[in-house]
């Protein structure tokens, strides 16, 4: 608590002297923005359209500097960047935020969410929102939640049925649950950044990985992963997030259009999310250097009864509010 005060005052400072120095001086506020994904995929056009709603907008008054593919920073020190006023907007995977909130963990429980439209009333609905406020104590506040899409599992052998998935060593982001979901099928999961993850596979490091199409392809990943199980057994989620202090030390109008224009660029993406990946499982398709697998509905449910247990070890800490809201999403209630 007391680094977090620590840091929250010189942040504070700093700022004071950014924001009078650019009001002095007429200049514009630079707002970097920081990604660890490329600029064509779902996150990535996120970003470039947030950059020209605000420099259309606030032209003059605010810049938006775009970081993709972890050039500045990886996601797992985006909060630090944020607190340190390094960067100023980021859009992590909602996996990494499990630090700071237990409730994310509800977007990584396997083959809880049927459609993206449930996701969409969840996120949408009272709980989806108020878990925008849930990292306060970190002084960071969530503007809105992206999708990128739902999740396969690739493999340097193909994997039909949980058993296939024995022994093999798998990239996971740091969340317990999604550690879990492979323990429960007998892998091992192993932690490791996004931006390492084409070489550990191509070196034999690893086995495999779960990912989006959008991010199998624009990584190419699926050059050095021969089979892709089509699983749609979880949707990687982001949310845009910023420093509280920031935010607040900003002239109230910047900050509404900043808010206004955060919203709106998510909107857009995840208007483009499910799109942008079936282009991309075509093109990992055509490419002839891996086999997509589609399961039967046989295949699909012994992979259902392995993971859904899961469910249940995480409702404590999750919180049975959250999962109850999140079930009754798939249904519309």
């Amino acid at each position: 608590m007391r680094s977090l005060i620590v840091t929250t005052i010189a942040v504070i400072l700093a700022l004071v002297q950014v924001l009078f120095t650019s009001t002095a001086n007429a200049e514009e506020i630079v707002v970097k923005f920081s990604h660890v994904v490329a600029e064509d995929t779902p996150k990535g056009q996120t970003a470039i359209r947030f950059k020209e709603i605000v420099e259309q907008r606030l032209a003059g008054q605010v810049k938006v500097e775009i970081y993709p593919n972890a050039k500045l920073m990886d996601d797992e020190a985006v909060i630090d960047g944020l607190q340190r006023n390094v960067i100023q907007i980021a859009a992590p995977s909602l996996s990494l935020l499990e630090p700071y909130s237990k409730s994310f963990k509800i977007f990584d429980l396997p083959f809880l969410f049927t459609s993206a439209e449930a996701i969409d009333r969840f996120q949408q609905g009272s709980t989806g929102q108020q878990l925008l406020g849930a990292l306060r104590g970190a002084d960071i506040d969530g503007l809105c939640f992206l999708h990128n899409g739902m999740k396969q599992i690739s493999a340097n052998v193909p994997l039909r049925l949980p058993a296939d998935a024995k022994g093999k060593k798998f990239r996971i982001q740091p969340s317990s649950v999604i550690e879990a979901q492979f323990n429960a099928i007998g892998a091992i999961p192993v932690r490791a950044p996004f931006t390492k993850v084409f070489h550990l596979l191509q070196t034999g490091a690893l086995d495999g990985q779960e990912n989006t199409w959008s991010n199998v392809y624009s990584q190419r990943i699926y050059e050095v992963q021969p089979y892709i199980t089509e699983t749609n057994h979880a949707s990687l989620e982001y949310m845009l997030i910023v420093s509280h202090t920031f935010w607040t030390m900003l002239p109230d109008d910047v900050r509404t259009n900043l808010t206004a224009a955060a919203k709106e660029a998510c909107a857009y993406g995840n208007s483009i999310a499910r799109d942008l990946n079936a282009t991309d499982r075509k093109k990992i398709e055509a490419s002839h250097y891996t086999q997509i697998i589609a399961l039967t509905p046989q295949q699909r449910q012994q992979w259902m009864t392995a993971l859904k247990p899961i469910w249940t070890t995480f409702e404590p800490t999750i919180g049975k509010n959250i999962l109850d809201a999140a079930i009754a999403a798939n249904s519309g209630s």
